[in-house]
């Protein structure tokens, strides 16, 4: 199961999570060329290895256990894997 990053990470893209990632699953990164045009980072489902290094740096909280994402979030378990091409579960 992947993580997801939700709501609090709108308009903040702290990239504290992308430096920790071990496998390059949170994009877009700093160096980019659509990171200016997002409004929010993405982990990629298919990639992330559920190791949570990402979770615990996160200054903002956004980043949560796919089975854990408050209710009120849901809708961004579905944006993250849409963002890469994926099927939502």
């Amino acid at each position: 199961m992947a993580y997801i990053i939700c709501q609090p990470c709108i308009g903040v893209k702290d990239t504290a999570c992308v430096e920790v990632c071990p496998v390059d699953a949170i994009h877009p990164r700093k160096d980019e060329p659509e990171y200016e045009a997002v409004d929010q980072l993405y982990i990629n489902p298919s990639v992330c290895i559920d190791c949570g290094a990402c979770e615990s740096v996160c200054p903002v909280q956004a980043i949560y256990a796919e089975d854990a994402v408050p209710d009120e979030w849901k809708d961004f378990i579905r944006k993250n894997y849409e963002r890469y091409g994926l099927t939502p579960p």
